[in-house]
C-alpha cells in the first residue's frame, strides 16, 4: 500500500526491537501480546515494569503462542522509571542489544500514574510531590526516547518509531487531574518537537479512550471533581469504557499502515 508521501504500509513490525514500558497489566500487558505476533523471527521484545512477577507472567502468555521457531526473545526488566537507578538499567539493557540485521526499533512509552486526582492545582505545595510526578512520567520518557535514538542512530535500512501513549487529557483540561494533564500534554509536546527535529523518525502521539483498567477504577472512585467523577461512572455503568485489545489493536494498525503525519495526535475514535 503506498502512502501520499511515499511510505508503503507494512505487513509486519519487521525484524524488530520492541520496547514497551508499563508492560505488566493492562494497555501496556494488551500491546505486549498484540504486538509479538507482528515481529519477524530474531526480533527483540523488551518489557519494562515495576512488578518483575506480572512481567515474568506476560512473558509465559506470549511464549506459549509464539512457536518457539519464530525466535522472539522476550527481556523483562524490572525497574521504577522514576528513580535514576530504574532508568539506567533500562537504557542498560537496551543498549546492549545489538539483534543482527535489525531493521526496525519501535518503542512504546505507556508507562504513566494518574497521579493524585482528590485534589485541584491550588492543593499542590509540595515541590518535592510534583517533582517525583513529573520525574516518572515525563522526564523519564524523554530520557528514555532520547537514549534508545542516541543507541540506535539513524542508518540506512532502520526505521525507527516513537509512540507515546497519549490521552484526551494532553488536549483538554479536567479538574482535579492537574498532575496528570499537566504531564500528557508536556509528554505531547515533547513529542511534536521531536518530530520536528527527527524527520527520519516516525513518532506518533496515540490516545488510547476511556479505557477498563485499575487507573479508571482510580478514576471514577477518587475525582475530586464530583462531574467528573459522574461522567466515569456513567461510562462504566453503561459498558462504554474500551477493553486495552480494542484500543491496543487500533495502535498496530496505525503503526502497520504507517500513514500518519509524524508527530500527530490521533485519538481511538479517530480511526
Amino acid at each position: 500500500m503506498q502512502t501520499n508521501d511515499g511510505r508503503t504500509g507494512n505487513a509486519d513490525l519487521g525484524k524488530a526491537l520492541c520496547i514497551i514500558t508499563g508492560a505488566s497489566k493492562g494497555f501496556g500487558r494488551s500491546l505486549a501480546q498484540l504486538a509479538s505476533p507482528l515481529l519477524r523471527p530474531g526480533s527483540v521484545m523488551v518489557l519494562v515494569a515495576r512488578s518483575g512477577d506480572k512481567l515474568r507472567e506476560v512473558q509465559s502468555e506470549i511464549s506459549g503462542t509464539i512457536p518457539a521457531k519464530d525466535g522472539l526473545e522476550i527481556r523483562c526488566v524490572e525497574a521504577d522509571l522514576g528513580r535514576k537507578e530504574g532508568l539506567q538499567e533500562v537504557v542498560r539493557v537496551v543498549s546492549g542489544i545489538e539483534p543482527p540485521a535489525i531493521d526496525h526499533v519501535l518503542l512504546i512509552n505507556n508507562a504513566s500514574a494518574l497521579g493524585d486526582v482528590s485534589r485541584f492545582a491550588a492543593d499542590f505545595t509540595c515541590l518535592a510531590e510534583v517533582d517525583s510526578y513529573l520525574s516518572f512520567n515525563v522526564s523519564s520518557m524523554l530520557c528514555l526516547t532520547a537514549s534508545v535514538l542516541k543507541a540506535f542512530p539513524r542508518r540506512d535500512g532502520l526505521r525507527r518509531s516513537m509512540v507515546n501513549v497519549s490521552s484526551l487529557c494532553a488536549l483538554q483540561p479536567f479538574k482535579s487531574w492537574s498532575l496528570y494533564c499537566m504531564g500528557k500534554a508536556a509528554r505531547e509536546m515533547l513529542f511534536r518537537v521531536l518530530a520536528e527535529e527527527e524527520p527520519d523518525v516516525r513518532v506518533l502521539n496515540y490516545a488510547p479512550g476511556p479505557l477498563d483498567t485499575d487507573m479508571q477504577l482510580e478514576a471514577r472512585s477518587l475525582s475530586g471533581d464530583l462531574e467528573l467523577r459522574q461522567t466515569f461512572n456513567s461510562l462504566h455503568a453503561s459498558g462504554q469504557l474500551l477493553s486495552c485489545s480494542q484500543s491496543a489493536t487500533k495502535l498496530m494498525q496505525q503503526l502497520l499502515r504507517d500513514e500518519f503525519e509524524s508527530g500527530a495526535h490521533i485519538d481511538y475514535y479517530d480511526v
